[in-house]
């Protein structure tokens, strides 16, 4: 076993590879989940304000574009995905000239990724909205928020290459207190643009843009602050050749895993838009919710693949299957009660984003069919994350994309078809989860056995 080092820790990590787990899991976990919400609702504040402000059309502008938004960026979020693991493998090996290269590279990442979703993004953003049936009273300032949001998007691939070189060595406050400062700032500039100077959805998407500017410029300085082994060098910024690949083998999955996915929920999406503007805004209200939930299990994901990956590296795999239990049964627990809460105080929630009767009306069907379920992805991310840090990208992505995205596709243009209902179409959400987490789970299962198998055969030899 690869002998573990503690030497140059800061109060700003845990300490992934010793001691207890469960105390340094949510200590690790909850900041995550913080981080995601917070910025969400931050968010979400756009659409509350321009929907009371501005309208239900410019609401509907606003919310619509979510999907695909991330349907652009998922591909390179995943190699942050594959950044986050390699540095914390590396972490785990004790190999500190790896770390540095790595560290360096994943920023070089970032700006490279950046600037190209920058001009693909404005160059195809009214195409995309036109072909996601997005209606005529809504494309125009959806086209214009889309377009302001993706000068900002070097920002947000800073942001989110930067926090996982934090998060690699087990600090996930940091990142934290970055959305934390820059969405008190997104809330004001919202306000102030859109109340006062009546920029409606323009006004929403230039105090998201700065929100995100301020995120990275603060996630830059910790690593230009950071202690010698992470600390970034403007000058030292390259593409080195063997993190780069591993980045790649691992996050490049998770990356198309999450494009595909987004590609699934843009014909979710299309349907939805088939029922109007208001179905939209109201939709989009519900979704917030879903994402909050969701965030839950996100960052007990993140946490499994990056103590695992640590751990992997350091060779305990004992370890290694303690952290996976733990995780999923956190994930499950934490976000199965925040569901229940947002469900049954639905009628409260909703208003905060809409007075509209059949906005509601369409926000409480959508809370039903997917927030009361959202708990269920618990088990096919944290298993699919347990498997990327034990090396396992390619496996969890083929999964998903087969038991969720496909299946969705195939859902929107049968059942749906034949029985075109909003529930109906909701619906396809918690049965898409059971069945791809009974496939994720499953193949978890064979990998650690075949693994446990391999291990008695080195003893015996």
């Amino acid at each position: 076993m690869t002998q573990r080092k503690q030497e140059g820790r800061t109060s700003h990590q845990v300490d992934m590879l010793h001691g207890s787990l469960l105390d340094k899991i949510l200590l690790f976990a909850l900041p995550l989940a913080a981080s995601s919400i917070l910025q969400m609702l931050f968010n979400s504040a756009d659409v509350a304000v321009v929907g009371l402000y501005a309208g239900s059309d410019a609401q509907a502008a606003v919310g619509s574009n979510s999907s695909l938004i991330n349907l652009f960026i998922n591909l390179f979020t995943g190699l942050s995905i594959g950044a986050n693991a390699v540095i914390a493998n590396y972490i785990g090996q004790g190999a500190k000239d790896k770390i540095k290269k790595a560290v360096h590279t994943a920023i070089a990442l970032a700006l490279v990724s950046g600037i190209f979703l920058m001009v693909f993004g404005n160059l195809l953003a009214r195409q995309a909205l036109v072909i996601m049936n997005t209606p005529d009273n809504v494309l125009g300032q959806a086209v214009l928020y889309l377009r302001i949001y993706f000068l900002g998007i070097p920002f947000v691939m800073i942001y989110n290459f930067g926090s996982a070189v934090l998060r690699s060595k087990g600090d996930s406050r940091r990142p934290l207190y970055s959305l934390i400062a820059a969405g008190i700032i997104n809330v004001l500039l919202n306000l102030l643009l859109v109340i006062v100077f009546k920029l409606g959805v323009a006004g929403v998407a230039i105090a998201t843009v700065t929100s995100n500017a301020i995120s990275s410029g603060l996630v830059l300085f910790f690593l230009l602050t950071e202690e010698e082994l992470f600390r970034l060098d403007i000058r030292s910024i390259r593409i080195a050749k063997e993190p780069l690949v591993k980045m790649i083998q691992i996050g490049l999955p998770a990356g198309v895993q999450g494009m595909v996915f987004s590609l699934s929920n843009v014909c979710i999406q299309s349907a939805i838009n088939g029922f109007g503007s208001v179905a939209m805004a109201g939709s989009t209200d519900a979704w917030y919710f879903e994402c909050f939930a969701y965030f839950v299990v996100n960052a007990f994901a993140q946490t499994t693949v990056t103590f695992t990956s640590q751990n992997y590296g350091a060779g305990d795999r004992e370890r290694c299957r303690k952290i996976f239990r733990l995780c999923m049964t956190a994930s499950i627990l934490f976000t199965g009660i925040l569901s229940t809460c947002f469900v049954l105080g639905r009628h409260i929630f909703i208003r905060v984003y809409t007075t509209d009767a059949q906005a509601i009306a369409f926000a409480m069907n959508r809370m039903m069919h997917v927030v009361l379920f959202e708990w269920m992805t618990s088990t096919y991310e944290v298993s699919g994350s347990a498997l990327r840090g034990m090396g396992h990208s390619a496996l969890p992505a083929g999964i998903t994309i087969l038991g969720t995205c496909a299946f969705r596709f195939l859902w929107v243009y049968t059942v749906f078809v034949r029985y075109p209902d909003f529930g109906v179409l909701m619906s396809v959400y918690p049965v898409s989860w059971l069945l791809t987490g009974t496939i994720m789970l499953t193949a978890y299962g064979r990998v650690r056995i075949k693994m446990k198998n391999n291990e008695r055969k080195r003893i015996k030899e």
